[in-house]
């Protein structure tokens, strides 16, 4: 599961796009063996971003990872903060 300073960390991200437009609403799952946190441009449709936590990895890869729409990981690590800096980086555009 997300603990409060996980959150914290995406929710700044999230607010920051949903200010530009970008992004409308978001879901928490919290499975067996990861913790996801989906990111929406309408609420209708599938995620655009995903943010991965899974405790298994912590050893490998990083336990923290962002995927794109099409299930390509853009950025995995051990810190939240440096995996959540993919969204400073890149350039949001709205594709309809």
């Amino acid at each position: 599961m997300w603990h409060r300073r996980e959150l914290d960390q995406i929710l700044r991200v999230y607010g920051r796009l949903v200010a530009q437009g970008e992004w409308k609403d978001y879901a928490i799952d919290g499975l067996k063996d990861c913790a996801i946190f989906s990111i929406f441009r309408r609420a209708s449709e599938i995620p655009v971003y995903s943010v991965i936590k899974t405790p298994a990895d912590r050893n490998k890869q990083g336990e923290y990872k962002v995927v794109a729409l099409g299930g390509q990981i853009l950025r995995r690590g051990h810190d939240l903060a440096q995996v959540l800096k993919v969204f400073d980086k890149k350039k949001f555009t709205v594709i309809d």
